[in-house]
């Protein structure tokens, strides 16, 4: 369960969580979350589930099962930008998405030019 615990607080942090508001979002006491994340304890498949649905992600991801994820704390930066992305209007969408199609295409040529 190290992968699970390495995982959890990898999301938590990511997605810029205090181990309290995260165990909240959970519907769990700071206590059970904190066995967790320490690896001294396993989640059952139902708390394990309320995790995963209160961070944005599935159980593969946090249990390591997401072969095409070599860098676990990307998800966690997907998912909150989406996070972040769900309530703003419609002209911040497209900006954010001009955005980040600038940021992108500078990444590329100065990827290029090393």
């Amino acid at each position: 369960m190290e992968t699970f615990a390495k995982r959890l607080r990898q999301y938590v942090r990511v997605l810029g969580l205090s181990d309290s508001e995260a165990a909240r979002r959970a519907g769990l006491s700071e206590r059970r979350f904190h066995n967790y994340l320490a690896a001294t304890r396993e989640p059952d498949l139902a708390t394990l589930v309320r995790i995963c649905q209160s961070l944005g992600t599935t159980p593969d991801v946090l249990l390591g099962f997401d072969q095409d994820d070599t860098n676990p704390s990307t998800s966690a930066v997907v998912v909150s930008i989406s996070q972040a992305l769900k309530s703003a209007p419609r002209a911040t969408l497209e900006l954010a998405a001009d955005l980040l199609g600038t940021l992108l295409r500078h990444s590329r040529i100065t990827a290029s030019d090393r």
